[in-house]
């Protein structure tokens, strides 16, 4: 019911504007609803599991490090096939790309019951886990893709961003009824929620093959043989890029070392929080989780504020890292429930402010025709940070507790300080943000060179698969059709 009202306001909301005809209209209006409640529902059945996964994962009889191998097979599966799904979307369809990703997902999910119904295994959940992030990564972009192929068939030349911010709303709302709701299910038995996922991910399967069309798709000519040269393309020019921009080298040195920490730190709350408060309360992980992504969303809307009071890009990212470092380092040190709490919700409001920023910050660096390649490549770097930092401070949660991989990954993260630092001595143009103040000149942090939707403030790439996917998305669309706009998408097991 609350999914129906988020989607049918999103489409009232004056949502369609410059359409050549009635018919064009109608037929944007449908495309965008479709888009909608596939995303809407697919988000949902993911943050299930999100305020849980710990939680059922410890029930098997894993250890705490164990989770976080568990965990990092994912990031690893993600990472890996980022690329060579992405050359299947262009290749064989967006539709195709995305009914895949819900297969195999419903395939994940149903492998993580029947495993914890065979008496559980580090290997065998490893492997699923695996399989989950290799589904996450035929979604990637491929939703967004679709969208705008369809859009621009139909004649729509109205500007994106609009259609891209009101998605936010009804991805913020699913995170939210998807925590909650699985933390209250999870109350009666741990494996509810994964039930209720395959459930909601065999309906999003059922819509997707009913309303997704491959409109105005114009299939890339690649073989499954190209993709290894197609690997080699991403990887060489994002070497070459990095090699010849020092501010990209510092950019990409900040992804690995925040990287380390953000999936980590989200999994690790919902146990470190239970563990503080004493009780085996589950459905307190659901609120937890419900306002972690809220706090999250609450520092994404706060970036167009605080660029009215600053004039660099890098004064936020200073003080963002620098806050997120801090409250990581005091949730370690705290003892008190409310006390952690606070300091989680400070952290990722945090990581809300600091993450479309340096998006922004990297587009606008970045040459047209590179800027999928080089988001690309700053997203496999911040994944290899977070495999090498789930399995750091995963053995450090269980070599010594959780509290002290908070603190640890705190004095860590301020590693990411000085790199912001020397960035701000570049003094170059991207740096710089045009002011909001009482002049009311216009501006915002998000460069006024770019398309918004470049810039969409996702509730958080790392947990929800990569913004920059959605770069890569549009830059597939635009090298087929020269004029093509961009958008967003989830993550974990």
């Amino acid at each position: 019911m609350i999914m129906s009202s988020l989607m049918t306001t999103v489409a009232e909301d004056g949502l369609f504007f410059e359409e050549p005809g009635d018919l064009s209209r109608r037929r944007s209006q449908a495309i965008v609803r479709s888009y909608l409640v596939l995303t809407g529902l697919f988000t949902l059945a993911s943050s299930l599991m999100w305020a849980v996964n710990a939680l059922f994962l410890l029930d098997t009889g894993l250890d705490i490090f164990e989770v976080f191998v568990v965990n990092a097979a994912f990031t690893v599966g993600l990472a890996l096939f980022e690329i060579p799904t992405g050359v299947v979307a262009d290749s064989t369809g967006r539709r195709r790309s995305f009914l895949l990703s819900v297969l195999i997902l419903i395939i994940g999910t149903v492998g993580y019951l029947s495993i914890a119904g065979l008496g559980g295994g580090l290997a065998g959940f490893v492997l699923v886990s695996l399989i989950l992030g290799i589904g996450y990564s035929f979604y990637s972009g491929a939703a967004e893709a679709w969208l705008v192929d369809a859009l621009h068939a139909v004649g729509h030349d109205g500007p994106l961003d609009r259609i891209f911010a009101r998605s936010e709303i009804v991805t913020s709302g699913a995170i939210v009824l998807g925590s909650l709701g699985g933390g209250l299910l999870g109350t009666l038995d741990l494996s509810w929620p994964l039930v209720l996922r395959a459930v909601l991910l065999a309906g999003v399967f059922g819509v997707g093959l009913f309303v997704m069309h491959d409109i105005g798709f114009v299939p890339r000519a690649h073989r499954m043989s190209a993709m290894p040269t197609e690997m080699r393309k991403v990887l060489q020019a994002s070497i070459d890029f990095a090699r010849n921009s020092r501010s990209a080298r510092l950019l990409m040195s900040v992804s690995l070392i925040q990287g380390m920490f953000s999936i980590w730190g989200f999994y690790a709350a919902q146990p470190y929080l239970l563990e503080l408060l004493r009780r085996d309360a589950v459905w307190v992980a659901g609120i937890i989780t419900a306002l972690m992504a809220l706090a999250t969303n609450a520092g994404n809307l706060a970036v167009e504020f605080l660029a009215r009071f600053c004039a660099r890009r890098t004064t936020l990212l200073i003080a963002a890292a620098t806050v997120l470092a801090i409250a990581a380092a005091v949730a370690g040190l705290a003892d008190s429930f409310w006390a952690v709490l606070l300091m989680m919700l400070l952290l990722n409001a945090a990581q809300g402010v600091g993450g479309p920023v340096q998006r922004a910050y990297l587009h606008t660096i970045t040459p047209s025709a590179e800027r999928a390649t080089v988001a690309s490549a700053v997203s496999l770097v911040g994944g290899a940070g977070g495999i090498g930092g789930q399995l750091g401070l995963g053995w450090i949660a269980r070599t010594h507790s959780l509290a002290s991989g908070y603190l640890t990954a705190g004095l860590t993260l301020l590693v990411a300080v000085p790199p912001l630092l020397l960035l701000r001595r570049i003094h170059e143009p991207g740096d710089t943000i045009i002011g909001q103040g009482t002049a009311g000149n216009k501006g915002a942090c998000a460069d006024q060179d770019l398309d918004p939707q470049l810039l969409s403030l996702k509730a958080r790439p790392e947990i929800i698969p990569s913004m920059e996917n959605a770069g890569k998305a549009a830059q597939h669309s635009t090298q087929r059709r020269q004029v093509s706009p961009e958008p967003p998408i989830p993550s974990a097991s």
